[in-house]
């Protein structure tokens, strides 16, 4: 059996649930031929990337899926792309708001990622949910994670990538879209199928 780590984040700026940990926490052990393990993440730049990178060091997982909350957003968006810069509108759990600062001082432009992202959005949509793949995982603790996932594992054959979710409808956000826990759930279960 493979084995996939999958990361959620924490509540943030200002919410007290965050759907994408919220939906990790419903998926079952056991997808396709994959062995699930959950991780909870910290909203903080530096500190989220660190956490998984050292979970994935000790399970030596086959893959990594990391997902994060993009409020505003209609649809599932797995992302194709990491960038090297940390830039905040508001400032992480722990009080830090970078302002174009480069996540690895030097390092590459940006990474692709490494999992069958159009099949994913693909295959999540083939299930009735709404899907599109996204160009740009943001600047934000999401896209610091996926960056630094994809820069320290590059020598690897580990596959690495991200999904985007809407706020969930226990949000209540007026004006904004929403999904229901259980079809982002779904969602996440239909993109680990087509990994």
């Amino acid at each position: 059996m493979r084995k996939l780590l999958i990361t959620g984040f924490e509540a943030f700026g200002g919410e007290t649930i965050n759907p994408s940990w919220d939906a990790v926490c419903r998926l079952p052990d056991v997808i396709c031929d994959f062995s699930i393990t959950k991780l909870c993440l910290p909203v903080v730049f530096g500190e989220a990337p660190e956490k998984a990178i050292a979970v994935a060091k000790d399970l030596a997982p086959d893959v990594i899926l990391c997902i994060g909350q993009a409020g505003g957003r209609a649809a599932v968006t797995p992302e194709m792309v990491g960038i090297n810069l940390r830039h905040a509108s508001i400032p992480d759990n722990n009080g830090n708001q970078p302002s174009d600062d480069e996540i690895i001082k030097g390092g590459d432009k940006a990474y692709f990622s490494t999992l069958p992202v159009r099949k994913i959005a693909e295959n999540i949509k083939s299930k009735g949910i709404a899907a599109q793949v996204s160009y740009s995982a943001g600047t934000y603790v999401c896209n610091d994670l996926l960056y630094s996932l994809l820069d320290h594992f590059k020598e690897t054959e580990m596959q690495i990538g991200f999904i985007h979710v809407p706020y969930s409808d226990e949000q209540r956000k007026e004006n904004m879209p929403s999904m229901s826990l259980d079809m982002i759930t779904q969602a996440l279960i239909a993109a680990i199928e087509a990994i």
